[in-house]
């Protein structure tokens, strides 16, 4: 099955994909605080997943393969949730920049995405990119992952 590209697989399960990839490749950086930060004043509590920074790591992936260029504000929206208000009532919160800045660093130092400069993109606002070593890497998972697809319908 060639030609098979991000797009053209199911977001839920290029991403579980992604995220195992990452984790059996144990190159991704993860800081100490993983175990213990928020990752929005909108939770109570940490995520319980172990392999949640890996999960969020594919999740950024994806969403800068799918952009032209991402910056760390438009991850804080996306990755934001609705905070319960008591009485009051809710409203959207942006998740925490900290988190989506680190992981981001994590895939720059693994060559997955690069920064924006932003006078050669004509007067842009900067951010990341997906770099050509990167997009390889993730056409070449979707592909993996649509042959999967294929063998469970059958």
């Amino acid at each position: 099955m060639g030609g098979v590209t991000v797009r053209d697989v199911d977001a839920q399960k290029f991403i579980e994909a992604y995220s195992a990839f990452l984790k059996r490749q144990g190159k991704l950086q993860i800081p100490g605080w993983v175990d213990t930060v928020k990752t929005s004043h909108s939770n109570e509590l940490p995520p319980q997943s172990p392999d949640w920074f890996y999960i969020r790591a594919a999740a950024i992936a994806r969403h800068v393969y799918l952009r032209k260029s991402v910056g760390v504000g438009r991850l804080r929206k996306v990755h934001g949730s609705t905070k319960n208000r008591g009485s009051r009532p809710s409203h959207h919160v942006h998740a925490s920049g900290s988190v989506d800045r680190k992981v981001l660093q994590a895939l720059e130092k693994l060559g997955i995405v690069e920064q924006v400069d932003e006078e050669a993109e004509g007067g842009g606002r900067g951010g990341r990119r997906i770099t050509q070593a990167g997009m390889r890497d993730l056409d070449r998972i979707a592909a993996t992952t649509a042959e999967d697809d294929d063998e469970d319908e059958e």
